[in-house]
């Protein structure tokens, strides 16, 4: 007669990273978005009760709200985010779509400037980095954008983030994304894993080159991933919510925040903490819970904090 008792098997932890800001939203479209250091840090504190673990975080420069890296920023949000919790703190080095982070060129291309971009890799407290390994055009306000990491900026900022101990979060919005510079750069020894690979879905209508989120991109992507690759899914607007929960289905972690999706559902504003708390809500629906910040470390292979 089979036995009528299960072993009993602890819940996966998820990963559940908040992007509060971006570089690109701003109040108007939002009231609920947070541009300056002490509401970047109460919000953020407030989605780790929700169940955040990962914080990746975009700064404004005061006054204009406009995008910057300028680290003296970065350092007075990240240092007000330690004081509130425990979060690991993820800083772009995107940057934006304005302010300082646009350089004019005599040729009139306007550029989201490399040298400003590693500006955000300065600060105190950084633990993570986004890393953009491909150059692509950006559709912002009626201007074309370009963001350029050349292979050669791709090595200059592998070589920064080392120096400085700081672990890379591989943004893809493409399978060629994936399987050149990222797949170089990790064959050659930079990341030694595990890989925390963001796959960023949706953009198409503004980042050339970008996919949007179908169930057969978001798998033709996971079949390209590295190996030791940790799987987190963003996406924009509404495509966030069943691309986020696809990637609960594929062993994977997720990406919510109003640097993405501004929407609760339609009609509906979000905030950050009410898109955190349904991410988790979901989470355990499906039998999973979300990891602690600390849990976090541990998965990702990151020092303990105070370490």
């Amino acid at each position: 007669m089979p036995s009528t008792t299960t072993a009993q098997v602890a819940p996966r932890k998820v990963i559940i990273t908040v992007a509060p800001t971006g570089g690109m939203a701003t109040k108007d479209q939002s009231p609920y978005l947070p541009t300056q250091p002490a509401e970047i840090a109460d919000q953020v504190a407030e989605c780790v009760e929700q169940g955040a673990s990962i914080a990746a975080l975009h700064a404004r420069r005061p006054g204009d709200d406009a995008a910057t890296c300028d680290p003296d920023v970065y350092a007075r949000i990240n240092e007000l985010v330690r004081e509130r919790c425990d979060v690991v703190i993820n800083n772009s080095t995107g940057g934006g779509v304005d302010g300082d982070m646009i350089k004019a060129y005599d040729t009139g291309e306007l550029r989201i400037d490399f040298r400003e971009r590693l500006k955000g890799l300065e600060a105190p407290h950084v633990e993570m980095a986004t890393f953009d390994g491909q150059t692509f055009v950006i559709s912002s306000q009626g201007r074309e954008l370009v963001c350029k990491t050349s292979p050669r900026e791709c090595d200059e900022m592998a070589a920064r983030m080392t120096e400085l101990g700081i672990k890379p979060e591989w943004e893809v919005m493409s399978n060629a994304n994936i399987v050149q510079d990222c797949q170089r750069l990790i064959d050659a020894g930079f990341d030694p894993g595990p890989h925390w690979v963001n796959v960023v879905l949706g953009l198409d209508h503004a980042f050339q080159g970008a996919l949007p989120y179908t169930p057969r991109v978001l798998h033709s992507m996971v079949d390209d991933l590295p190996a030791g690759s940790e799987l987190c899914v963003s996406a924009i607007g509404p495509q966030q919510l069943p691309a986020t929960t696809h990637a609960l289905l594929l062993g994977g972690h997720l990406r919510v925040g109003l640097e993405d999706n501004l929407y609760l559902r339609r009609g509906k504003k979000a905030t950050n903490a009410a898109l955190v708390a349904r991410a988790a809500r979901i989470v355990r629906e499906l039998g999973m819970e979300p990891a602690t910040p600390a849990q976090a470390r541990d998965i990702l292979g990151l020092k303990p904090l105070g370490s």
